[in-house]
């Protein structure tokens, strides 16, 4: 039975502004591309690079910022010069800053677990601004352990910040379900631990048709469904 819950951050709880700033960015060479169209991009282009270049998306974004625009550009059916591209897309981020905001409803979506019993936690492999972004978006209010990867020195899907979140939680992986989008990092690691898992895709297997994993489900708001508690969902929406 199911008694602790536990999240992914970034793309799971939290999302990045990106979509608005790159059709700026696109602006600026007289491309036009609609908020959805990019968004989809990006999203493949993140699927792509989850599968491909395991761990580099958690990196420094200036280690790989060219590589990534030049995908992000490929599935937007672009050709532009990736240099003055990322140039201009340095610039346009400093001018709209990038910010990691909950998703619409997150944290009613978290409370309403809470009070149906379930006790919630975040394993994310994540910077020191981790705890900055779920205080901002006043998540740290409804989680009951935080595992963060540059705190702990372990990085998912190393199944060792499985094992010791559940430590910190006092329970065992068949009493925990974990929530993530990446299948490389939060699906594997679970399985390495015996932990359930839920898989996001908010575009059905777009993006992961290689992979025939299940359960998948297109948010969080979907989590209490699966759980067998279709009524919650409808009074969070």
């Amino acid at each position: 039975m199911i008694r602790f819950i536990w999240f992914d951050l970034g793309y799971t709880l939290v999302r990045m502004n990106r979509e608005e700033v790159y059709q700026k960015v696109l602006g600026d060479f007289d491309v036009y591309r609609s908020v959805e169209e990019i968004a989809l991009a990006y999203h493949r282009t993140d699927k792509l690079f989850m599968r491909e270049y395991q761990g580099v998306l958690g990196k420094d974004s200036r280690a790989f910022l060219p590589w990534y625009v030049g995908a992000l550009n490929y599935k937007l059916r672009l050709s532009l010069p990736i240099e003055d591209v990322v140039q201009v897309y340095r610039q346009r981020a400093s001018e709209y800053p990038l910010q990691w905001t909950a998703y619409e409803g997150a944290k009613e979506t978290l409370q309403g677990l809470k009070n149906l019993g379930y006790q919630l936690g975040l394993i994310s492999n994540w910077d020191q601004t981790a705890r900055q972004v779920l205080k901002k978006n006043g998540l740290d209010e409804v989680l009951d352990e935080i595992v963060i990867s540059s705190e702990v020195g372990l990085e998912k899907p190393d199944p060792g910040i499985f094992r010791l979140a559940m430590e910190k939680g006092n329970v065992t992986s068949n009493q925990s379900l974990y929530i993530g989008d990446n299948y490389y990092d939060d699906v594997i690691g679970c399985q390495k631990v015996g932990m359930h898992c839920l898989l996001i895709n908010p575009y059905g297997n777009c993006g992961v048709e290689e992979l025939t994993y299940q359960p998948v489900i297109r948010g969080i708001q979907d989590v209490a469904d699966y759980l067998g508690h279709p009524q919650q969902r409808r009074e969070v929406n």
